[in-house]
């Protein structure tokens, strides 16, 4: 993915945000993240697990699911809590610390989707440890990675 596809967006303080237009209609990618049995295959991060999910097959907001996780080596279970779901709009979830992400899709034209993942730490509990731990720069890294390979997925701005 060349550094032009891929876009850094202000989403305000305490936040990382970046984008990318990818080559599917957005109700096809909206079905992708409001779906968290499928998170596994979106992740690029490498910290979504693909073991069982647990949870509904569709969000809503109000509801939990619990994906496997692994950061530094170890495995772990995460339970989130879905904050906003607009039909093919938003995508959002609260970690149990109160960091967020939040999926934003916007229509380029029938076949294309704008794709805005952003990790938004100024809910956290504690968003120093967040700072402290480099987090935000390393969730900026997970982002892009997610981003790219769901625009390769779709051959649309793929290196």
């Amino acid at each position: 993915m060349t550094p032009s596809t891929l876009k850094t967006e202000d989403a305000g303080p305490k936040t990382v945000s970046r984008s990318v237009q990818v080559g599917a209609p957005i109700a096809e990618i909206f079905a992708m993240i409001v779906d968290p049995h499928r998170h596994p295959e979106i992740d690029g991060s490498g910290t979504v697990r693909d073991i069982e999910v647990k949870g509904p097959d569709r969000l809503t907001e109000g509801d939990k699911f619990t994906v496997g996780m692994t950061q530094y080596g170890l495995p772990y279970k995460i339970t989130s809590t879905a904050t906003a779901v607009q039909e093919n709009r938003v995508v959002e979830w609260q970690h149990p610390l109160g960091h967020r992400w939040r999926w934003e899709l916007a229509e380029v034209s029938p076949a294309t989707t704008k794709v805005t993942e952003t990790f938004d730490y100024s809910t956290a509990k504690l968003p120093f440890v967040i700072e402290l731990l480099g987090l935000q720069k390393k969730n900026a890294e997970g982002i892009e990675s997610t981003l790219a390979s769901l625009a390769s997925r779709y051959d649309l701005h793929a290196s």
